[in-house]
């Protein structure tokens, strides 16, 4: 745990310990999202391999599309009701350690034989990542002194290094184990990964904030009433199916797999179906929302193309992809290690140009980046298209292949993902100014959702046509929405 001593911020007298120059509480926020993004991570680049290899599950390709990409859907779906749980049960901090717990216990079933035992785990992962991702956000905000500290976007800054050092580093450790040692060892290195976070956070938790214990709103006995009784019956009314469906002898995984993704389209729409209904927003507050519709439709089809480089791509490299550099063979879940040390070497370089621009008077709007954003990972999927071709005769394709497709999907991420929390903070009505980044969480689960139902379907997300088809759905969608652009910034009124 990296510190230093330098003056206290706020103005106390004498030195105080800092994490390079920020509160000392980010230290163990740091090494927290750290550990459990290892463990995401790594879960993320095992998974599709273990599903589709002779070792492990051997689902065919479509399968383990389907399950990867529920997977990943889930994730960002439960941050809704993690968020929840935060803001009115549990409080941040004591959701945030619940949630790592549950993280850890998932990666241990993961770890276990059997099949009952890995589906289980798996959505164990998916829960403790949901519950955690809304918290831990929220509780490096407390370290500040409210929205205008000057520490504050440093923080988050040192906070993201966090994120992509865990994704970086995952794959490399966690993928050659599982890889070249047992699948299950690596499911087991990766719960060692989120006990390591849980101890620190639990031991260095003086660090802190008090106001990260605090349930902001918590539930009335009226309301827990309510939340248990719809609770038990939706509980009830799933036992009931899934037991009519068991006892009948038609119970396939597709009963579990296809409800679930349809859940990842349909709650979206719901949410912001029922925001667009609400007669309390006010006039300019109903217009931005309509703006902010074209953003979050645009996000859904980048993180559909986005998120299938742990997918479409992944599987693609598992025996089409010259994974040898003189002679030496690396594992194909490497690859994964390509996009966070992307980020982390590109973030700086785009944040030095947006300034820069700025300085002249000429930097994008933020329609124009969100634009600039689909038509690259459009492109990206056009690149994508030569190595698959290449492929097809039986030959293996340079791995270099796969770096310029990532290379793409990075610079597309640098010029939509940030503007897109950004964007959603500003646009957010008053009323759900705490909901919507969850909303912004759900455009992923939205793209996700696609691509598992495609799969689903049958369709082959590594054929040509396929591929095209996507590449250039993003790509028209990029230059519509840039056509548009005068019609979608009067909706934004004053936002920019």
């Amino acid at each position: 745990m990296a510190s230093s001593l330098t003056k206290d911020a706020a103005g106390n007298s004498g030195p105080q310990k800092t994490f390079f120059g920020h509160p000392r509480g980010l230290a163990t926020l740091f090494l927290t999202e750290m550990w459990e993004r290892f463990s995401y991570y790594g879960m993320r680049a095992l998974l599709p391999l273990y599903l589709v290899a002779p070792g492990g599950l051997g689902l065919d390709v479509p399968t383990a599309t389907a399950i990867t990409s529920l997977y990943m859907a889930l994730v960002y779906l439960l941050a809704l009701p993690g968020g929840w749980f935060g803001d009115r049960y549990w409080g941040p901090r004591k959701t945030v350690a619940i949630a790592a717990g549950v993280v850890m216990a998932g990666h241990l079933s993961l770890a276990l034989p059997g099949t009952v035992m890995f589906y289980f785990g798996l959505l164990l992962v998916a829960l403790g990542s949901g519950l955690l991702k809304a918290n831990i956000s929220t509780m490096v905000g407390h370290l500040y002194d409210g929205p205008n500290d000057p520490r504050r976007d440093g923080g988050f800054t040192v906070f993201y290094m966090g994120i992509n050092i865990g994704a970086f580093v995952a794959p490399l450790v966690i993928g050659t184990v599982g890889q070249n040692v047992g699948w299950h060892w690596g499911f087991a290195l990766a719960a060692i990964g989120m006990g390591l976070g849980l101890l620190q956070f639990l031991a260095f938790g003086r660090d802190l904030s008090p106001r990260s214990s605090e349930v902001p709103k918590p539930l009335t006995a009226a309301e827990r009433t309510v939340v248990l009784r719809k609770g038990l019956i939706w509980l009830l009314i799933a036992a009931v199916f899934y037991g009519v469906v068991g006892f009948s002898g038609s119970f396939t995984l597709s009963w579990v797999t296809i409800p679930l993704i349809a859940l990842g389209l349909i709650i979206p729409v719901a949410v912001l179906a029922r925001m667009k209904r609400d007669k309390e927003l006010t006039g300019a507050e109903q217009s931005k929302l309509t703006a902010y519709l074209w953003f979050f439709a645009a996000a859904a089809i980048f993180w559909m193309i986005y998120d299938q480089g742990a997918t479409t791509l992944a599987l693609f490299a598992d025996g089409k992809v010259d994974n040898q550099v003189l002679g030496w063979e690396f594992p194909v879940s490497w690859f994964q290690s390509v996009n966070p040390i992307l980020v982390m070497a590109l973030a700086p370089v785009f944040a030095w140009i947006w300034l820069y621009l700025n300085r002249k008077g000429k930097e994008p709007s933020t329609i124009a980046k969100f634009a600039g954003g689909l038509m690259l990972v459009g492109i990206s999927f056009f690149v994508f298209l030569l190595p698959l071709t290449d492929s097809s005769g039986g030959t293996l394709v340079s791995p270099w292949w796969l770096v310029v497709i990532y290379f793409f999907q990075t610079t597309a991420e640098l010029m939509l993902s940030p503007v897109g929390l950004s964007v959603t903070t500003k646009m957010a009505p008053a009323k759900y100014a705490s909901q919507m980044m969850g909303v912004w969480f759900l455009a992923v689960t939205a793209g996700d959702s696609v691509t598992g139902l495609l799969s689903e379907a049958g369709a082959d997300l590594n054929r040509t046509g396929v591929v095209a088809l996507e590449a250039v759905l993003a790509f028209l969608a990029g230059v519509a929405i840039f056509m548009y652009r005068r019609k979608v910034k009067a909706l934004m009124g004053e936002i920019r």
